[in-house]
């Protein structure tokens, strides 16, 4: 029999059980296809916590691997003495229980704000998460992933500032039985929601089937959620309990993410070895070792069911036996885990933020790229770096980083308008008011300096697949780029690798993705896409690159 949590949070066994050996042994787990799952960096610079080629790195580039403990802060809130325990223990990393109010009590701002600050005063990376969508869908109580999205745009003057300490987990264990299916779309839609609203920290998202994604969903869908995310800051969480029997499924599962190049964590595992048929956990934690993967175990203290507890009543000196192997184990806590380096450099008492940086003066605009400079920023105990972001409207994105007053934006489209703006940041995370903005226009790319080549992969019914190689034939790399085409006969782009695309009827734009977007002098890039058709696919005949027209080969 497979067991389920016996918390006052999850679901009652027989719910779960319902369907599962049918489930489980007729479903084959989707497979990432090898065309699209090539590893794609962040788009976010070193301002914080963020993803590049399938890891967690920190703002200064460091790995970041977690290694820490669920903590159920919504309903315990006085027991404020648990992060500091848990940093005693090893943890580098605390995964905190929060409500948006939907079936508990909604954690207010200053709530909230009090949490990080107790993550930071105790040298931990915080994961913030809403509890309040487990199984939505089924429980009309529970909320949606887009209404916590909205709750964490409610907090976003509390959260902003600190993507170097904190992580948001959208929502947990999203679907439980009902058309799991569906999680694909409202996690993109929660993703974009929250993107759109200016947010740059790492974002988690939990897989359907109460975490466990028994049915391959997260796992088949992954590489579509991932590039639907332009910023690359996106980590996958599997929830490792009774769905994951075998040291095989819990390899075969964690390595088809990490061979993919796409980011994974074990965000909840627990229980005694062998308790109710379960694997033993040691293989997930040696597997996540071995694979350099984060793990947050299940759960510190207050479980209904008390053999889930790490820490018996609350007390870290008394650890259950399930805390021993969490914490003292062969891959334990207190034997792999590392503390984050931007605690090394800064007081986390430090709550004073630096002067706004002067506004920022362009110069060597070119087609691709500007150089800013701007009058240094103060701070009482001294400003590490800024963060240069692109304002337009009410939102701005994160497009760069520098420990000087001075950066090289690149990366930008010809003859296009843009206006920057500078923030200031200290060690311990404080963020100075923005900067005054400039605004730049970019110039034109020399004509005649690219090539392109289009060929059909192969045709079916309806379908095809196209590659379109596009060729620098000019003494200047190429830093960013816009692709243009039209369709004679109707075709339409359903999904591409290697760019992003954009079509208005016959007319489609391709932007890059990370891995393509610098076209070296000489060199070329691949972007290759699935399409439709209709009874004719006529090849389009005619390129542009940045505007200017290409020579077809």
């Amino acid at each position: 029999m497979r067991k389920t949590r016996s918390t006052a949070r999850k679901r009652p066994l027989a719910d779960l059980l319902t369907g599962w050996a049918a489930v489980f042994g007729l479903v084959v787990l989707g497979v990432l296809c090898p065309a699209t799952a090539q590893a794609q960096s962040s788009s976010v610079l070193a301002t914080g916590l963020h993803v590049s080629d399938g890891r967690v790195l920190e703002g200064n580039g460091n790995d970041f691997v977690m290694r820490g403990v669920n903590h159920a802060h919504t309903w315990y809130p006085g027991e404020t003495q648990s992060l500091a325990d848990i940093k005693a223990l090893g943890a580098n990393t605390v995964r905190v229980v929060l409500a948006d109010g939907h079936r508990w009590s909604a954690n207010s701002a200053a709530d909230v704000a009090d949490v990080i600050a107790q993550c930071k005063a105790n040298r931990l990376i915080c994961v913030l998460e809403v509890h309040d969508t487990t199984g939505y869908g089924e429980d009309s109580a529970a909320g949606t992933l887009d209404e916590a999205a909205d709750y964490w745009i409610g907090l976003k003057d509390v959260l902003a500032g600190q993507e170097n300490y904190i992580m948001i987990n959208i929502g947990n264990e999203p679907w439980g039985n009902t058309n799991p299916d569906g999680w694909t779309a409202p996690t993109i839609a929660a993703i974009q929601k929250l993107r759109d609203a200016g947010f740059q920290h790492t974002i988690m998202v939990d897989a359907p089937n109460w975490g466990q994604d028994w049915q391959g969903v997260m796992r088949a869908n992954a590489q579509s959620v991932y590039d639907a995310d332009t910023t690359g800051n996106l980590l996958f969480s599997i929830h490792m309990y009774s769905v994951f029997d075998t040291a095989q499924e819990i390899t075969d599962y964690l390595n088809a993410f990490v061979d993919a190049g796409l980011p994974i964590v074990i965000g909840e595992f627990g229980g005694p070895a062998d308790q109710y048929g379960d694997p033993d956990e040691d293989t997930m934690m040696a597997t996540a070792e071995q694979l350099k993967l984060g793990y947050l175990a299940w759960s510190w203290s207050g479980n209904t069911d008390p053999i889930l507890d790490l820490a018996i009543n609350f007390d870290p000196t008394q650890l259950s036996s399930w805390g021993q192997r969490i914490f003292n184990g062969a891959n334990g806590i207190a034997q792999t885990s590392k503390e984050a380096t931007i605690y090394a450099g800064g007081d986390p008492d430090d709550t004073q933020a630096p002067t706004t940086p002067g506004t920022p003066t362009a110069s060597s605009v070119t087609a691709t790229s500007a150089a800013l400079t701007w009058t240094a920023a103060t701070d009482n105990v001294g400003v590490t770096g800024y963060e240069i972001v692109r304002v337009s409207g009410g939102s701005e994105t994160t497009i760069a980083a520098s420990t000087t007053n001075t950066v090289t934006v690149t990366g930008l489209t010809a003859e296009t308008a843009y206006t920057f703006a500078v923030y200031a940041h200290d060690a311990a995370g404080n963020r100075s008011a923005r900067s005054a903005t400039v605004n730049v226009t970019t110039g034109s790319t020399p004509a005649g300096t690219c090539s392109v080549g289009y060929r059909v992969v192969g045709e079916w019914p309806g379908g095809f697949q196209g590659e379109i190689s596009i060729g620098n034939t000019g003494t200047t790399a190429v830093s960013g780029w816009k692709l243009a085409f039209t369709f004679a006969d109707g075709q339409t782009v359903s999904n591409m690798w290697g760019g992003t695309p954009s079509q208005s009827g016959g007319t489609v734009s391709v932007t890059p993705a990370s891995y393509t977007s610098t076209i070296p002098a000489g060199g070329s890039v691949t972007v290759g896409f699935i399409g439709s058709k209709g009874a004719t696919n006529t090849a389009p005949t005619a390129f542009t690159l940045n505007g200017s027209t290409c020579a077809t080969t």
